[in-house]
Formats: C-alpha cells, sequence, structure tokens
C-alpha cells in the first residue's frame, strides 16, 4: 500500500538541531501488525533513529506526518477543569471536555488536515493537564508566558509541571517520550482505534487511550527497581541485593521477560541514560549484570537477557526527578503520538488495528 502523502510542508525550524535522515522512520498505511505489533508505522521502529537524536515533537512528526518539521508547536493557555486526586484521572477527564469546549468535529465529517491539527492541539493539552496536575492544587500555577519560552514540548511540560527545567531532565524526558512514541500495538492504542472508527473526535479518541491505562503496569516494579538500586550505591554488593530479592519472594522485576539481546528500545534508553550521565547509571549497570547472572543460574534458557526497556525507562525518569507514581503519566504523553498516528491512519484507511501478542 503507498505511503500516504504529508500532510503540511515547512521548512525545517532553525532552533531545534536536525537528526540523522528520518526516511527510516517515516510512517507506512499498513495497518497489519508486524512481528514486533508496532503496526501502521512499523518502518518507525528503529528506536536508534529517534532517541537521543530527536525531539519529541520532531518524532510526533515522524510518526504522523512522515517528517520531524514541523511537528508539534507551542500550543495555546490551558487549564485543567477539574481534579481527582489521580493524574491519569485529571488527563482523561479533561480530554473528554476538548470536544464541546472546542468545538471539535467528528472524524467523520472532517479531512486529514483538519484531523492532524486537532491531533496536534490535542496532544499538546495531554502534556500540558499532566503537568498541571502533578503540580498540584495547592502551587501557583506557572504563568504561561514562562513556559511558553520553552524549546521544545519536553522543555515547556517541566517548565509548566516544576516552574523550571534542567537541561539534563529536558533530555530525559524527551528520550523516554521518543521511545514510548513507538509502541506495540495494545489495549490503549486499539480502544483509541475503535472509538476512531465510531466517527468521535480526535479528544474522545485519546481519553479513551488513558482510560485504558488505568491498570498497575507501572509504578510498583520500577519502584522496586529504584529501591535496589539505591542500595547498591550505598555500598551494598550487587550479587547479594539480588539474592536477597530472590530469597525475599520479591522477584526481579522488569527482568525476565527481555529478550536475548535485549530490546530495541531497552538499548536505546540504556545509551540514552549513559548520554545523559545519570548519577544511578554505574548502580544499575551492577544490578542488570547481577541480576542477568542470576536469572542465568536459575534459568538458562533466559542467557543473554538485559534489564530491558521498562528497566532502563525507571533509570532514566528517576534521573530526570520523576517519581514512580508519575511514571504512567510519563508514559500517557510519550504515547500521545503513538495514538495521534493510529487515529489518523484509522480514519484515511478505516482498518482496524491488530493487537500484538
Amino acid at each position: 500500500m503507498p505511503e500516504p502523502a504529508v500532510l503540511r510542508t515547512a521548512e525545517p525550524r532553525s532552533d531545534t538541531a536536525r537528526g540523522p535522515d528520518p526516511a527510516p522512520a517515516r510512517r507506512t498505511a499498513d495497518t497489519s501488525s508486524t512481528a514486533d505489533g508496532t503496526g501502521p508505522y512499523a518502518a518507525a521502529a528503529d528506536l536508534g533513529m529517534l532517541v537521543g537524536h530527536h525531539t519529541f515533537d520532531e518524532a510526533w512528526g515522524i510518526l504522523v506526518d512522515g517528517r520531524p518539521w514541523p511537528g508539534l508547536g507551542p500550543g495555546e493557555p490551558l487549564t485543567l477543569p477539574m481534579r481527582h486526586g489521580d493524574v491519569r484521572v485529571d488527563v482523561q477527564s479533561a480530554l473528554a471536555t476538548l470536544g464541546p469546549a472546542w468545538g471539535l468535529g467528528s472524524l467523520h465529517d472532517i479531512g486529514d488536515e483538519q484531523a492532524r491539527e486537532d491531533l496536534e492541539r490535542t496532544t499538546i493539552a495531554t502534556h500540558t493537564f499532566v503537568a498541571q496536575s502533578a503540580r498540584g492544587l495547592h502551587v501557583p500555577a506557572v504563568p504561561y508566558w514562562v513556559t511558553d519560552a520553552g524549546q521544545s514540548a519536553a522543555e515547556r511540560f517541566l517548565l509548566r509541571w516544576r516552574g523550571q527545567a534542567d537541561p539534563r531532565h529536558v533530555r530525559a524526558v524527551d528520550a523516554y517520550w521518543c521511545s514510548a512514541a513507538v509502541h506495540p500495538v495494545d489495549a490503549a492504542t486499539t480502544t483509541a482505534r475503535v472509538i476512531a472508527s465510531t466517527g468521535a473526535d480526535v479528544a474522545t479518541c485519546l481519553s479513551g487511550a488513558v482510560a485504558a491505562m488505568a491498570g498497575p503496569r507501572f509504578g510498583a516494579a520500577p519502584a522496586t527497581v529504584l529501591r535496589m538500586i539505591g542500595t547498591i550505591e550505598h555500598g551494598a554488593d550487587a550479587r547479594a541485593t539480588v539474592r536477597a530479592a530472590l530469597d525475599g519472594g520479591d522477584g526481579l522485576p522488569l527482568f525476565a521477560a527481555s529478550p536475548p539481546g535485549g530490546s530495541a528500545r531497552g538499548r536505546a534508553l540504556r545509551e540514552a541514560t549513559a548520554r545523559i550521565g545519570a548519577a544511578r547509571f554505574e548502580a544499575a549497570v551492577a544490578l542488570e549484570e547481577a541480576a542477568c547472572e542470576a536469572l542465568r543460574e536459575q534459568r538458562p534458557d533466559t542467557a543473554g537477557r538485559t534489564g530491558g526497556g521498562e528497566f532502563w525507562a525507571a533509570v532514566l525518569l528517576d534521573s530526570a526527578g520523576v517519581p514512580p507514581q508519575l511514571f504512567t503519566a510519563m508514559a500517557i504523553c510519550g504515547r500521545t503520538a503513538d495514538w495521534s498516528a493510529h487515529v489518523l491512519d484509522r480514519k484515511r484507511t478505516g482498518e482496524p488495528a491488530t493487537v500484538a501478542a
């Protein structure tokens, strides 16, 4: 099936360094699930072309438009309309209000260009709502003129959340979001595509995808890993730490599921963590080596496995000062590129998603 035409053209932004040739990462219209389940943009699965070489703004453009520019714009002033004490719930409910608030049209009634524009606005709104919810109710909101000074979506997010943006933290968040942007087709992706098939507006599609992220996939296991890394940082032997975890019944979360040789996402995030100079990198490497050695002793079939994507995602987000309870929210921010590409693909092709096993 031929590749869809690029929706809009623009000169690359002069304030953003262009990464490697994005051609290998161009999205195609093939909606069949590939070996890694990346669905309609299987060609974008080369995470090495994205993580550390493109900002998330550009990664969004690569997946949605087929090119890194113009990518995401700066957005508009927004205020989280309601709070429930849970960031994911805040974002899900806030997105559901955007359709009537903005007058978004049905995907059956609008063209591809308008759908793309609506997806861009909704993606930026998702980042805004996550940051505002994470900042808290009793902390003054950061003025828009401060956040608007950010040069990327990641920088604006951190400014909106914390009022400041350490450059290393910006790079860490950018790398993580780019790694989350290319994701196997799962319940959240399928939800977005199914809702798109009904002709709902794009904000409703993304709200449904956020709802599908409600399960306890993040938080507990990364928190356990980070505690183990902290123990090693304070002088404990890595092998002894791993043995204590196994003897105590905690197991080795985020390790056993990694494929032999490690996943592409794991390798990309490990390299990003090293480039950023994360303080816990050496302790994380020691834990990874000790855990993989213990796994080999218990199960020879696990030889060659590494910490994997979720392990290094935890280390990378921790280096940016992101607590484990916000990992799901950070994943939602990165997945907006994935969902946007799928929603637009569903509108163009009318084909359902194939869920990866």
